[in-house]
């Protein structure tokens, strides 16, 4: 497998011994998550199921920012404790997660349980003079690190010059970051330097190299981390080991609100409870890794829509498939089968594109329905075709709504029902049946001389 690393702006092998190790930048626990984030954490979810699913063992970390200036402003607007707000909102990220399917990490570390991991960091960069203690905290001494700005492409001259450096004369260099913050405003932490709360760049150094080690295959996050964050953290991270830091640099790209960048001052940030509620879980899963991961996707109606769509393609797909008969007419589907896998494989491999594995695994599901509507799948048909279909579904992260035996039964009593009035021209009574079908969730599907069903995914949006 190959990846675009964001550091070398080449794609790189991805090698590793027993496991692949993968740190993700995780939310600030401040608010809502949205849609962004969302996109982000699908994108790691997928790429983990499809290594997964092609048994290669991954270790998963991803942190949860629970010390923060907007969570300690959020908690004084709402009268509560930092802790309160970050604790409410873990909460509701991992509802949200659970909704979209992601997989849980190995570890959720939180930055509040590991302060004595970022003071002995940071204690080791004071030791080598990589950083210094000035009268608001400790810094990083950018002018120690030659390569800074390796992996955004920015010249420290031109930092130097720009307009987003935020000025601070305490500090050396106006590229200097904070490491330890003074504060005796809680919630605070004792340190060899005073009492403070770290910087945000550090809990990321210190967590990683705890979890994965010092130098893991792949470092996650979205394309707006690149600079300042994950810029700081190669800094201090090799700073601090004197070995390069992560293998792979893999970003994600933003999401954009017909055309515009999410915006709380805009007012068209999209929460992924509001996604949630309108479209579920299966459409925001496909919309999200249905461009190529490192470029931004725009969100509209029209293109959740078109996932809408493909998703009813596929619970059909899978019905046809499931509830397969013996039938004189058939097709052989075994080289569809066998190059749609190889294809889909070979896309996620090649920098793991989505949109192309998409395309191919739909390319198969057209022709499969094609030929079931023709009546022309047959029980060997679905025994060939099941796997495949399932194996896709597994790396999409897709739960197609299951029923069970008993279901199944008595599903086919009422279609059995309903036929025998449509014979008898019972037409009224035969649409009450095919509304008490409805009401069960169901669909159905008339063939020329048989009719399937399926369970479709309730969408509030479709209504």
């Amino acid at each position: 497998m190959r990846i675009h690393d964001t550091l070398t702006n080449s794609k790189k092998e991805l090698e590793f011994s027993d496991k692949v190790r993968i740190y993700l930048c995780g939310v600030t626990v401040y608010d809502q998550s949205h849609i962004g984030h969302a996109r982000t954490i699908i994108v790691f979810d997928t790429l983990r199921r499809f290594l997964e699913a092609n048994n290669t063992q991954v270790e998963l970390i991803q942190n949860f920012t629970d010390v923060d200036d907007k969570i300690i402003n959020r908690a004084k607007e709402q009268g509560e404790s930092a802790n309160g707000i970050s604790s409410k909102y873990i909460q509701t990220y991992f509802e949200d997660s659970d909704r979209l399917n992601i997989k849980r990490a190995t570890n959720y570390p939180k930055a509040t349980e590991h302060i004595d991991d970022m003071i002995n960091l940071i204690q080791k960069l004071v030791d080598n003079e990589s950083a210094y203690v000035s009268k608001n905290g400790v810094y990083f001494r950018v002018s120690k690190f030659s390569e800074y700005g390796k992996l955004s492409k920015k010249k420290t001259e031109d930092l130097e010059s720009g307009a987003r450096i935020e000025v601070d004369e305490s500090k050396e260099s106006p590229l200097d970051f904070a490491l330890w913050k003074f504060s005796d405003e809680q919630p605070n932490w004792e340190s060899p330097w005073g009492k403070g709360r770290p910087g945000w760049h550090i809990e990321c150094s210190a967590m990683s190299i705890k979890y994965l080690g010092k130098n893991f295959e792949i470092h996650g996050g979205g394309r707006d981390l690149i600079f300042p964050h994950h810029e700081n953290e190669i800094a201090q991270s090799e700073s601090f080991t004197s070995e390069q830091f992560a293998k792979i640099w893999m970003h994600a790209g933003m999401i954009t609100i017909n055309g515009e960048k999410m915006s709380k001052s805009i007012g068209n940030v999209k929460s992924i409870n509001h996604v949630l509620e309108s479209w579920g879980p299966n459409v925001a899963r496909l919309f999200c890794v249905s461009g190529h991961y490192s470029k931004p996707i725009d969100y509209t109606e029209e293109l959740l829509k078109e996932n809408l769509i493909r998703l009813r393609q596929i619970e059909t797909c899978y019905y046809e498939l499931r509830l397969a008969e013996e039938t004189e007419e058939t097709e052989d589907i075994s080289s569809l089968l066998k190059e749609s896998r190889e294809k889909f494989d070979a896309a996620l491999n090649d920098d793991f594109n989505t949109s192309l594995g998409l395309s191919i695994f739909f390319n198969m599901i057209k022709t499969i329905n094609s030929l079931a509507a023709d009546e022309k799948i047959t029980k060997k048909n679905a025994e060939q075709g099941l796997p495949v279909l399932e194996y896709m579904l597994e790396v999409l992260g897709i739960k197609i709504q299951t029923v069970s035996d008993e279901e199944i039964e008595s599903v086919f009593k009422l279609i059995n029902k309903r036929e025998e009035l449509r014979e008898q021209k019972q037409f009224d009574e035969a649409d009450k049946v095919r509304d008490e079908i409805g009401s069960m969730g169901i669909s159905l599907i008339d063939h020329k001389n048989k009719t399937i069903w399926m369970k479709k995914e309730s969408i509030k949006a479709e209504k």
